[in-house]
């Protein structure tokens, strides 16, 4: 019979219930019971990976990552940016074998919330999701706000052919106030309008954008995959066109010298691509939807990152043979490289068309994201953290509708309110904790339940498992190392969470032990009864 707990306090066995592990059978039995509907194969897998994966990154990021920040304070890889995006590939291996031997192990709902409830117990559980909420949720606004960005910048290709209102809207319509702040800064005559004497904005491409992602994701994730497969479709024909119609314009002699800034340039570019490999760890948070997650997890998972890697160092190669990167480099280069150098090759056509490539690259994103952060959240109202109306499924889609609703109304609201130039910073912190905690409980795991059956084993282990711990942690060093408040503000954040947890989480757990304890006493004494 379960323990009676008198009340919810901290006051009996207070570190027993923190370190209270969840068993991978228990978690299991409760996915089998009332588990979400599975619909997922292999092929839609690579799919959600690759869309998750190829987003703004290979639009933008490649462009610093090869010349160097306009500031002068990051390094430029030059030519050497293929070697760089083989070195970040080979960062994110480490982590992605040891989240396939979970997913495999324990194809939950949840990713790595669930692993560690499985590994480190009940507070690092929490606190892991915590941070997850900070990596998926905070990262789904983040790159809503810069698919609007996108947006704004396509529809301004259509000056004269669309209204003035379409292609040039308002400021005060497409930013947040911290945005539309930095342009009155700039430019105290623009106008904008006022409450209270605070700006009124609303970054409407941005939340329309949400709703319709959200709307899509209620009605299954089958059908969330078909449309990523649209836009993954659409952004890797794209790709393709840059790298073939850009190898007639390569110049062999751009690819001298190769490094340029040396084995420092090859780091850097390494650091910064590696945030463009991020997202196929969200594939894990789906495994309890899929049809043969013991076989199709891993592939899914080691397959998208295989994929983007090729794709990555074909566009650096092309980029690279077509712009000199050993120097300086036009600041328009930095902001749209693959873009710029087709204008500069006279093929504007291609331009445009890469423009659409970026768009549908940060949609698929975005979708991945918030069926993410809905899962997390799904496998933590099971788990009795939130509130188990979170758990209800629609009748029709059997996908959890309420909980994706609350996220996407959510994700409005930070729209609204958020400085995302901050949050996004503090999502890498979110990453590379989820990240090392992933190769943690791999070890601890192999240590305390060896005999468990694993589809998937992590090779060479602990090897692995050790690489991807020194890999991310010292990329997070790196990072913090860095100027920015964003350093400082995650063991905010973490701080918040344990506050979150001790006030909320620990007591709710507590009161649902209460209640299970209250039903079995009931039911023995009914059994009792009845036997007389």
């Amino acid at each position: 019979m379960a323990e009676k707990f008198n009340r919810a306090t901290f006051t009996k066995s207070f570190l027993r219930h923190l370190t209270r592990i969840k068993a991978p059978d228990e978690m299991l039995a409760e996915a089998k019971e009332q588990g979400l509907e599975k619909t997922l194969g292999v092929w839609d897998l690579i799919i959600l990976g690759v869309g998750a994966i190829i987003g703004s990154g290979i639009f933008a990021v490649v462009g610093i990552a090869a010349a160097g920040s306009a500031d002068g304070s990051s390094l430029g890889a030059g030519p050497a940016l293929m070697v760089s995006m083989i070195i970040a590939a080979i960062a994110c291996i480490f982590s992605a074998l040891c989240y396939s031997e979970f997913a495999t192990m324990i194809p939950v709902a949840g990713g790595a919330y669930t692993y560690t409830f499985a590994t480190l117990g009940e507070f690092a559980a929490w606190m892991v999701g915590w941070v997850l909420m900070l990596e998926y949720a905070i990262g789904f606004i983040a790159v809503a706000c810069a698919w609007s960005n996108h947006f704004i910048q396509f529809m301004a290709g259509f000056d004269k052919v669309l209204p003035a209102w379409m292609t040039h809207p308002p400021v005060w319509l497409t930013n947040d106030v911290f945005s539309v702040g930095k342009l009155l800064a700039e430019n105290p005559e623009l106008q904008v309008p006022r409450f209270l004497g605070i700006p009124v904005c609303i970054n409407l491409p941005a939340i329309v954008i949400v709703l319709l992602m959200t709307a899509i994701l209620v009605r299954g994730t089958k059908d969330s995959a078909k449309m990523a497969g649209i836009m993954v479709f659409i952004k890797l024909a794209v790709i393709a066109l840059f790298v073939i119609a850009g190898a007639f314009y390569i110049r062999p002699e751009n690819w001298t010298p190769f490094a340029p800034n040396g084995i420092e340039g090859i780091f850097a570019g390494a650091f910064l691509i590696f945030f463009a490999y991020i997202g196929f760890d969200a594939l894990a948070t789906a495994a309890e939807e899929c049809k043969n997650p013991q076989k199709d997890l891993p592939i899914g998972i080691i397959g998208s990152l295989l994929v983007t890697t090729v794709v990555y160092v074909l566009v650096a190669l092309v980029l690279t043979g077509m712009q000199d990167t050993s120097g300086a480099v036009p600041l328009d280069f930095l902001k749209a490289p693959m873009a710029y150098c087709m204008m500069v090759a006279k093929q504007n056509w291609a331009a445009g068309l890469i423009s659409v490539g970026s768009l549908a690259g940060l949609t698929s994103v975005l979708l991945v994201l918030e069926m993410a952060a809905t899962r997390i959240l799904f496998a933590m109202s099971r788990d009795h953290f939130i509130s188990k109306r979170f758990q209800k499924l629609d009748p029709k889609f059997h996908t959890p509708a309420l909980l994706t609703w609350t996220v996407g109304i959510l994700a409005v609201v930070g729209i609204l309110t958020l400085n995302l130039d901050v949050a996004a910073e503090l999502c890498n912190y979110g990453t590379f904790t989820s990240f090392i905690i992933v190769c943690v409980a791999v070890l601890i795991l192999r240590h305390t339940d060896p005999n468990r059956e694993r589809p998937f084993k992590v090779p060479f282990s602990p090897f692995v498992p050790a690489m991807g711990i020194l890999c991310c942690g010292g990329l997070m060093v790196y990072k913090s190392l860095q100027a920015g408040s964003s350093a400082l503000l995650f063991p905010v954040w973490l701080g918040v969470g344990a506050i979150f947890y001790l006030l909320y989480g620990f007591i709710k757990n507590r009161n649902n032990e209460n209640k299970i304890h209250k039903e079995l006493v009931q039911s023995a004494v009914r059994e009792r009864e009845a036997s007389k």
